[in-house]
């Protein structure tokens, strides 16, 4: 990634502790402009100077506290995505905040460094989605009468993006939809997220995929380092499968070792190269666990309808789980790639 601050997004940790401030600092700055802050007074003069997009700030700050000083970034700049960090005792006043919309989500104390980087990621995609979007209605008003249908259409995709935005960030912000191991969503977060998708694609015909992921031979793993190193490469495997699909996919932890990925507008020839990279991605990445290296596989199961073709979710993923079945049952360490066709029956390809 560029080294240029330019093109880096901007990132304000407000904190007293110079311990955290520094150390957040150093897990975010290979890809943000990180401005820090030891009060709100200082903080406010760093925003009043600089163009910052996301604001983490603690509660307990010397003079003015972190909760009146997002409300003050809230009118200053309502862009700004504002995150408030908490411990647990303060956790109600964390929750007000949230549901009077002066923070748009919280980060517990003590935070790990992934956790901070998961949590600034999303937020600046937030952002960038939000400021993108206002172009695009920018750019609609300007366009004529003669485009009037392609603005109405338009303004369809973008009111059906605003939805699907909502909801992914409604659904970080309760804790019942996220699991609590590798914090992706869960079961029904992904159940929610792929009944929205049938309905969208029911009302603007589009290919999907769906892929289920098992680990290979995971109970050696948990025999092997007990719980703990199954939980930790567990949690490794979660991050490989997130850096392996796209930015419109999503990947959630369904069972004890085994993931779901929604993919919208995703073709035959699409599920075979999201599939095959998922695999290979896993092959050859490894993790380190009480100085032990492991490595393990998986197997990828996944189901695809075209553009024209209407099915249920419960059908794509019965048929997903099919196809794992079929992944495993062939020699683990494979994809299998199904396709529900127009007459209702799936085919391998």
């Amino acid at each position: 990634m560029s080294t240029d601050n330019r093109h880096k997004s901007t990132v304000l940790i407000v904190d007293d502790e110079p311990v955290l401030r520094n150390m957040a600092r150093t897990t975010l700055a290979s890809d943000y402009q990180v401005y820090l802050a030891e009060s709100a007074e200082e903080a406010r003069e760093t925003c009043l100077r600089n163009h910052i997009e996301v604001v983490i700030c603690d509660q307990q700050l010397p003079g003015l506290q972190g909760i009146p000083f997002l409300e003050w970034v809230k009118n200053h700049d309502p862009r700004t995505v504002r995150i408030l960090m908490t411990g647990l005792f303060s956790l109600e006043r964390a929750v007000e905040a949230i549901n009077d919309g002066i923070a748009q989500r919280f980060l517990f104390k003590p935070w790990r460094p992934d956790q901070l980087i998961t949590i600034v990621r999303n937020a600046s995609h937030l952002f960038h989605l939000e400021r993108r979007n206002e172009q695009l209605l920018d750019e609609l008003k300007r366009l004529n009468s003669e485009l009037e249908q392609r603005v109405i259409d338009r303004t369809q995709e973008l009111q059906e993006a605003n939805k699907q935005l909502h909801s992914r960030n409604h659904m970080l912000q309760r804790m019942a939809l996220t699991d609590a191991l590798t914090n992706l969503p869960n079961r029904r977060a992904i159940d929610r997220l792929a009944k929205n998708e049938m309905l969208r694609r029911a009302r603007t015909p589009s290919p999907l995929a769906i892929a289920l992921v098992d680990a290979d031979y995971f109970k050696d793993i948990n025999t092997q380092y007990l719980l703990p190193g199954g939980d930790h490469v567990l949690k490794w495997l979660s991050q490989t499968l997130q850096n392996a699909i796209r930015t419109i996919d999503t990947v959630a932890r369904v069972g004890g070792e085994e993931f779901m990925i929604l993919a919208p507008d995703t073709n035959v020839e699409g599920a075979r190269i999201l599939a095959e990279r998922i695999r290979s991605t896993v092959e050859i990445s490894h993790t380190t666990y009480n100085g032990h290296k492991i490595q393990i596989t998986v197997s990828v199961g996944m189901v695809v309808v075209d553009s024209l073709v209407l099915a249920g979710y419960d059908q794509m993923r019965e048929t997903a789980a099919s196809a794992l079945s079929k992944a495993k049952k062939t020699g683990r360490n494979r994809c299998v790639v199904q396709v529900i066709s127009q007459f209702g029956g799936p085919s391998s390809t």
